[in-house]
C-alpha cells in the first residue's frame, strides 16, 4: 500500500527518475531499500537511459533515514545487520551504477537520508534542504552512510556532524560539497534539474560511464567495509539505550 511506502521509476528522453515516498517524513523501510537498489541495478544496464534523477515525493522532508517503526521490531543481531545491509547495498548500487545520478533534494535530510545525498554524483537542493546526522543521539552512529559522507565533505566535517548531531543549513551543505546549488523554490529546483538532466542525457554515454568510474575510484573495498559497518549498527540497535530513545521519540509525535 502506498501509505506504507513505495518506490517507482519512469523513463523519458534518456532520463530515468527514481522516486520514493513514506508518509512518515519519507523514512525508509527495508522493502524500499531493496526496491531502490533493484532500480539502480536495472537502470545501470539500461541502454535507453543516460542519466538518473533520485527524488522523493511530497514537499516536506527529502528523507528522514531509517524507519523507526521497523527499527523497534528488530529482535536479534541477524535482523539488525540485515536491515542496515539495506543501506549498504543501496549505497554500493549507487556508486557502481553506470549512470550519473542527480539528487533532487527538496527538503530536510536526516541520518541515512544524508547518506543518500552523499551517494549521488551531483545534487541540487532548495533552501529548506538542511542536513543532520542524528545517529549518535539514538545510540547508534553513521556507520554505513559514513564513507560516502566523509568522501563528500572530508574527515573534519564528517567528524563534527557525527558528534554534535546538529542541523546544518542548505547553504552550509552547498559550501561543503553536498549541493552544487540551492534554490528558493521547488519550482526553480525542478527547472534546474530538468535542464541539467536534459543536457547530460545528450552527452556521449561512454564518456559519462568512464567519468562515473573515475568519480568513485578508490571505493572498490566498500562491499566489505559497509558490511562491517552494518554489523556495528546491527549490534547497537539492540541496546536498551536505542530502544528507549526510539520509544520516547515516538511517544512525543
Amino acid at each position: 500500500m502506498e501509505n506504507e511506502g513505495f518506490v517507482k521509476s519512469q523513463k523519458e528522453n534518456g532520463i530515468a527518475t527514481v522516486s520514493f515516498f513514506h508518509a512518515k517524513s519519507n523514512s525508509l523501510l527495508s522493502s524500499q531499500l531493496k526496491q531502490l537498489k533493484k532500480a539502480f541495478d536495472q537502470l545501470s544496464e539500461d541502454t535507453s537511459v543516460n542519466v538518473i534523477i533520485l527524488r522523493s515525493e511530497g514537499e516536506k522532508a527529502f528523507c528522514a533515514g531509517a524507519s523507526f517503526d521497523e527499527l523497534l521490531k528488530i529482535e536479534n543481531f541477524e535482523q539488525g545487520k540485515e536491515f542496515f545491509m539495506g543501506f549498504a547495498r543501496l549505497v554500493n548500487a549507487m556508486r557502481r551504477c553506470n549512470k550519473i545520478i542527480i539528487g533532487r533534494i527538496h527538503g530536510k535530510a536526516v541520518g541515512g537520508g544524508v547518506g543518500l545525498v552523499a551517494a549521488t554524483d551531483y545534487a541540487l537542493a532548495t533552501k529548506n534542504a538542511s542536513l543532520k546526522l542524528s545517529e549518535l543521539a539514538i545510540g547508534l552512529g553513521p556507520f554505513v552512510v559514513g564513507p560516502p559522507i566523509e568522501r563528500k565533505i572530508g574527515v573534519k566535517d564528517f567528524n563534527a556532524m557525527s558528534l554534535d548531531c546538529e542541523w546544518r543549513s542548505a547553504e552550509w551543505g552547498r559550501e561543503h560539497g553536498f549541493y552544487k546549488e540551492i534554490f528558493d523554490t521547488i519550482e526553480n529546483l525542478d527547472k534546474a534539474i530538468y535542464d541539467f538532466a536534459t543536457e547530460l542525457a545528450s552527452r556521449n554515454p561512454e564518456a559519462l560511464k568512464k567519468l562515473k568510474r573515475i568519480f568513485w575510484e578508490g571505493t572498490e573495498h566498500w562491499d566489505k567495509l559497509l558490511e562491517e559497518r552494518a554489523e556495528n549498527s546491527g549490534k547497537l540497535v539492540l541496546s536498551d539505550f536505542t530502544k528507549e530513545f526510539i520509544k520516547s521519540f515516538k511517544s512525543k509525535k
